[in-house]
């Protein structure tokens, strides 16, 4: 014989909030753990470079970077490692 169990508006309140306590768990730690892109202009201002000197520091390698269309972003993680580094 089969039982039925009732599912009361508590029941309904409880699993509503651990179900975001987890889903906000979630979210902070991909967002903890997820990289920041920067665009040129960003880069440009954080090492105090023009445009130029930007555009050689990608094509000597001293900066990586990734192109999405026509839109270059870099690594705020790699920009930080020059700020500390210093540029070679």
């Amino acid at each position: 014989m089969a039982t039925i169990d009732l599912i009361t508006k508590d029941d309904l309140q409880n699993f509503k909030s651990e179900l975001l306590t987890e889903l906000k768990l979630i979210l902070e730690s991909r967002s903890a753990s997820s990289q920041k892109w920067l665009k040129s202009a960003e880069v440009r201002k954080m090492l105090n470079i023009s445009p130029g000197t930007l555009q050689n520091l990608r094509i000597n390698g001293t900066i990586k970077y990734t192109k999405v269309g026509s839109i270059i972003y870099y690594s705020q993680g790699d920009i930080q490692s020059l700020l500390e580094n210093g540029l070679r």
